[in-house]
């Protein structure tokens, strides 16, 4: 007869939170892949090249935010640094949109980021993720 698996407890809220807020911009650029595949097929002759790097550009960003999130999930330490970096981007994206439009987006983004930053490297997380 063997032992039964150890039960794993909970995530802690704030890796929870992480979680939720790295699905959330993953579903918002899946959204936004959705966009711009029906953009591309009213995009003229002269920029479906460009249209379709950038649709898959943003089919891409989805995924690894998809993939972070559940390897967060999963409690995966290796997650932590690439979360980090990612959501640097988005930081830089939303200082972009503030000073060139719309600012009300980039605010959204900063936001969005500094959060997710704050609650992937809060102490509860960093136990959580076996790092500290």
């Amino acid at each position: 007869m063997t032992a039964p698996p150890p039960l794993r407890t909970p995530l802690p809220a704030t890796l929870a939170g992480a979680v939720g807020l790295l699905g959330l911009e993953a579903a918002g650029l899946a959204a936004l892949t959705a966009y711009l595949i029906v953009l591309d097929f009213t995009a003229d002759k002269h920029s479906v090249t460009v249209a379709l790097a950038l649709t898959g550009c943003a089919a891409l960003g989805a995924a690894v935010l998809g993939l972070l999130a559940r390897a967060l999930a999963r409690r995966s330490a290796r997650a932590r640094g690439p979360v980090v970096v990612v959501q640097l981007l988005v930081l830089a994206t939303g200082g972009f949109l503030i000073q060139t439009g719309p600012s009300w987006l980039g605010v959204v983004l900063l936001v969005l980021a500094a959060a997710t930053v704050i609650l992937v490297v809060s102490p509860p997380s960093t136990r959580a993720l076996g790092l500290d």
